[in-house]
């Protein structure tokens, strides 16, 4: 069922990952618009929410109004400029997020079309680290990955060499939350 439904390599290792840690019974707040993802964890038993398109440096009403059980949150803390603020903001005791990793030898994602499609932050695992647990999180699991691509060249050679996603899974008692 994985090797059919999954379209890359990052889809394959974040559901992994997923399952992993979070079982079908519980519920999830998947942090960001309606997107191919949500809807692989939904055909794998998930009950899952998403945001509705809010920019969540300023509004976080969807993950206040959110008994949720689980967040998630796939590549969407390097689209704000103050990630922290909605990590404080989460009810739930359970986050699964994953991030780009800042690579050297390639500059942070810009689209050129897309005023909003563009990376603020491209963390370093320790600085990804460092921002979830001052935002009350423990880090329980973390795993990373490489993308490599099919084209020849120096930076798809390093591309298979270095990773480029990492995911973690965290928690947070109710004491910790604000």
């Amino acid at each position: 069922m994985y090797e059919t439904n999954f379209p890359n390599k990052r889809f394959k290792h974040t559901a992994s990952f997923l399952k992993k840690h979070i079982g079908t019974d519980q519920s999830i707040l998947d942090l960001g618009v309606d997107n191919p993802f949500s809807k692989i964890m939904r055909e794998h038993g998930y009950s899952v929410e998403n945001t509705h398109g809010e920019d969540l440096d300023i509004d976080f009403s969807s993950v206040q109004n959110s008994n949720a059980d689980v967040v998630t949150a796939f590549e969407i803390f390097e689209h704000l400029v103050a990630p922290f603020n909605v990590l404080r903001e989460i009810k739930a005791n359970k986050l699964v997020a994953s991030i780009p990793l800042q690579l050297w030898f390639a500059s942070a994602y810009k689209s050129k079309t897309d005023p909003w499609d563009r990376h603020y932050h491209e963390f370093e695992d320790w600085q990804f680290d460092w921002l979830l647990e001052k935002s009350g999180w423990k880090i329980k699991d973390r795993a990373k990955w490489t993308n490599p691509v099919k084209k020849m060249g120096i930076r798809p050679l390093l591309r298979s060499m270095t990773p480029r996603y990492y995911i973690v899974y965290a928690e947070r008692s109710t004491q910790e939350k604000i």
